[in-house]
């Protein structure tokens, strides 16, 4: 994806508005294992993907729980970082090599606050990262670790030939053997 198809899917914008926000955007990219953002540290860049994929986790006593997998046009950042300027609490790495659109989080907020319809682009943007936060918390509690698994054949299907399947069952709460006997349930259909 290029960076104006990125902009647009979170909110259009007037053409001198979407001028000046892809022009603080630079081309980048990085190997696979890449650490993008890591736990504890202050990250003062804002990315999106362009092509690759990315992982967000935490350690948690001796394994690793991982949050979200982002993909092309997908945003690569702690919003924790982001939106309050603190440290992460996640590791951001990179699954494959990955190419990504990144600027300076102030360069941003510079914009933000020099032009109300880029402003309302990052409200927008800040809105759709929330609701996918929700999602992937209340799906987490409410649904079976069956049920998880149809939703990310449903949704990300891609995933399951690019992400090494200790990822996948550490992003469904599930351990490896669990997954194997939920994906074996769905191969004897």
């Amino acid at each position: 994806m290029n960076i104006e198809q990125i902009i647009d899917s979170i909110y259009p914008l007037s053409k001198p508005a979407k001028d000046k926000l892809t022009a603080v955007f630079t081309e980048i990219s990085f190997s696979k294992n890449y650490i993008l953002s890591e736990y504890e540290k202050h990250e003062n860049y804002f990315y999106f993907i362009k092509n690759g994929l990315v992982r967000a986790y935490a350690l948690q006593e001796d394994r690793e729980l991982t949050f979200w997998f982002g993909k092309d046009g997908d945003p690569a950042l702690s919003m924790y970082n982001y939106i309050l300027n603190r440290p992460s609490y996640e590791t951001i790495d990179l699954i494959e090599d990955s190419t990504f659109y990144y600027t300076k989080i102030s360069q941003l907020e510079q914009l933000y606050s020099t032009d109300i319809e880029i402003a309302n682009w990052g409200r927008k943007f800040a809105e759709i990262e929330l609701l996918k936060t929700e999602e992937r918390s209340i799906l987490r509690q409410i649904k079976s670790a069956k049920e998880r698994y149809l939703d990310l054949l449903e949704r990300d299907a891609y995933l399951l030939n690019r992400v090494p399947l200790k990822y996948i069952s550490s992003f469904l709460g599930v351990t490896q053997v669990s997954l194997s006997r939920i994906r074996s349930e769905f191969l004897k259909k």
